[in-house]
C-alpha cells in the first residue's frame, strides 16, 4: 500500500518550487523584462518568496511584506497575469505532487485576482496561458 502525498507541500517542496518558477520568470520573454530590472539579488528575492509562499500555503507567518505595494509601481499589464499563472501552473506540476500542485495553483489564482483587483486591472478571473503539463491529460 502506498501512502498518498499530503495536500500540503512541505517547506522543501516550496523551496524547489520557488527556485524553479522564478528561474523561469527570469528567462521568460514576457515576465523577465518586468522583473529583471528591479530585482538586484535574485537569491535574496527567492528567499523572500519562499517565506511568502510558506506563509500562504502552510500558515507559517514568516512573511511580513505588502505584495500589493511592491507590485503596484511595476509596469504590469493584465496580460502579464495570464503568463505568470501559466508558468506557475506548469512549474507546480513539475515540482509537486498533483494535490499539492492544485492547492498551490489555487492559491496563485486567488493572489493573482487580488493583485489585479488592487491594481485596477480587469476584474474577471485571469486566464492562464496554455502550457503543456507533463503527464496531464488536460
Amino acid at each position: 500500500m502506498t501512502a498518498e502525498a499530503s495536500p500540503l507541500p512541505e517547506r522543501d517542496g516550496i523551496v524547489r518550487l520557488v527556485e524553479a518558477f522564478y528561474d523561469k520568470v527570469r528567462r521568460d520573454a514576457v515576465l523577465g523584462p518586468v522583473f529583471n530590472p528591479i530585482v538586484h539579488d535574485w537569491d535574496e528575492h527567492k528567499a523572500t518568496l519562499v517565506r511568502f509562499w510558506s506563509s500562504v500555503a502552510l500558515g507559517m507567518r514568516e512573511y511580513h511584506g505588502n505584495p500589493m505595494a511592491v507590485h503596484r509601481p511595476l509596469p504590469i499589464a493584465d496580460e502579464h497575469f495570464g503568463r505568470w499563472l501559466g508558468l506557475w501552473r506548469l512549474t507546480v506540476h513539475e515540482v509537486l505532487a498533483p494535490a499539492q500542485a492544485e492547492l498551490m495553483y489555487d492559491h496563485a489564482m486567488r493572489i493573482g485576482a487580488s493583485l489585479r483587483y488592487g491594481m485596477g486591472l480587469d476584474r474577471s478571473r485571469p486566464k492562464p496561458l496554455k502550457l503543456p503539463i507533463l503527464g496531464a491529460d488536460t
